[in-house]
């Protein structure tokens, strides 16, 4: 999986302006051959994956002389760090974005394989958030879905929930009970999986309603203030990237001072929706 995502202002109002189209095929079917009788060959569905690439996203910091003269510690490459990990934020909420979108039968598009591929999937329960019963029973059965849209059983699969939810599902013994063949650790507040899908804990999934956020590029923007978990292979969004993150500093005369600028240039879409299973309290 790629992450990614764009709530930095620098992406306001940008258009797209590289393309890159990737093969995408459906699975084959079995039948049976009667003796003598001519084989002329299935017709294996195609299509093709149009990823647009975004305009450059960038993390900006500039270091006037006088602030550096009056600082006793060095902070450039401190600086140059945060603005990393600012871009890796971003990245990361806009492939978020692309797998709660995937899940989002009103936002993913056209199926990609008319009348055979499955639509990605919402699991509902108003506790969702809050309720560690409730919300592992929704990951057990997203790993349901998962199996019966015939999702390839060696892909990894995810959830992707915030802190909140983490620890609200790390605090349930019966997830952890060795009886049971739980694994992780309620000491540490470890719970690394439930129904075989590895949970991680980010900061970047997206929980607010975005569907008219002017920092959000609309390709990306969607409501996802009912949003608990997102439970996903990484087939559920693609992600093409021309330029990784890079950074620049320059010494401006006329301004007395040093510019850094990271930058990197990607662009994301929404992929396989069968592959994409959102977990909502609506």
């Amino acid at each position: 999986m790629a992450t990614c995502s764009r709530g930095s202002s620098a992406c306001v109002g940008v258009a797209p302006i590289h393309r890159t189209v990737s093969p995408a095929i459906w699975k084959n079917a079995a039948r049976y051959h009667s003796a003598g009788s001519f084989i002329a060959g299935q017709v294996i569905q195609h299509n093709e994956i149009e990823v647009l690439i975004d305009d450059q996203l960038i993390s900006d910091v500039f270091i006037p002389n006088v602030d550096e003269a009056k600082n006793h510690y060095d902070v450039r490459s401190e600086y140059t760090k945060q603005c990393g990990i600012a871009l890796a934020n971003a990245l990361d909420r806009n492939v978020l974005r692309c797998f709660l979108r995937a899940a989002d039968t009103s936002l993913s598009g056209a199926a990609l394989f008319t009348g055979l591929s499955p639509a990605g999937t919402a699991i509902t329960n108003a506790a969702m958030k809050t309720d560690a019963v409730v919300l592992a029973a929704g990951i057990f059965t997203a790993a349901q879905v998962l199996d019966e849209n015939d999702v390839p059983s060696d892909q990894p699969r995810f959830a992707f929930v915030r802190p909140a939810q983490k620890y609200l599902l790390a605090a349930n013994k019966d997830l952890l009970n060795k009886d049971w063949g739980g694994v992780g650790s309620y000491a540490k507040a470890e719970i690394p999986q439930v129904a075989g899908v590895e949970i991680v804990q980010t900061n970047q999934l997206p929980i607010t309603d975005e569907s008219a956020d002017p920092n959000v590029l609309s390709k990306y923007r969607g409501n996802w203030s009912t949003v608990a978990a997102s439970v996903v292979t990484p087939w559920a969004s693609a992600t093409v990237k021309i330029q990784d993150i890079s950074t620049e500093m320059d010494y401006l005369v006329q301004n007395q001072g040093t510019l850094i600028v990271s930058k990197v240039l990607v662009g994301h879409r929404s992929l396989r929706p069968e592959c994409a299973t959102a977990l909502k309290t609506s």
